[in-house]
């Protein structure tokens, strides 16, 4: 690859990550996510599941509220060297990144997560990454 395509791809993709999130997401929150072309793709859903139908109870991420911000539960074994969820992510009403946990396969026996927030307002979307299953979107709305 010459290097003027090189730097053509990296500009688009760049422009992507951030124009993207808003295009792909845009609406009412919860209702149009799973209308959206890239669910059951790009991303997964409990009704947008794509070719992982038989794995959505075990990937979508549960998300509650908690006196001082939110747990993130996915029931999912942790298997390690085979099969276990990488990581939760919390995005903003906006998209934009709050926080992660990161699992050790080895340490930690289920994907728990608690994240303290301050000051959040609108809905908050949990994503749920697994090594196998790719990544998972639930939304909690505010």
């Amino acid at each position: 690859m010459d290097r003027r395509l090189f730097i053509r791809l990296g500009m688009v993709g760049a422009a992507t990550g951030i124009i993207a999130p808003k295009i792909v997401l845009a609406g009412p929150l919860g209702e149009n996510i799973n209308k959206n072309k890239l669910a059951g793709g790009l991303f997964y859903t409990m009704d947008s599941p794509g070719r992982w139908a038989k794995k959505a109870g075990s990937h979508s991420p549960m998300i509650e509220k908690t006196a001082d911000g939110v747990q993130v539960v996915t029931s999912h074994p942790m298997d390690p060297g085979k099969h276990w969820i990488v990581k939760h992510v919390i995005l903003d009403n906006d998209f934009k990144f709050i926080a992660e946990h990161i699992f050790d396969p080895t340490k930690d026996k289920a994907p728990i997560s608690e994240f303290k927030l301050s000051g959040q307002s609108g809905a908050i979307y949990a994503l749920s990454v697994c090594n196998l299953h790719d990544t998972w979107l639930t939304v909690l709305e505010a």
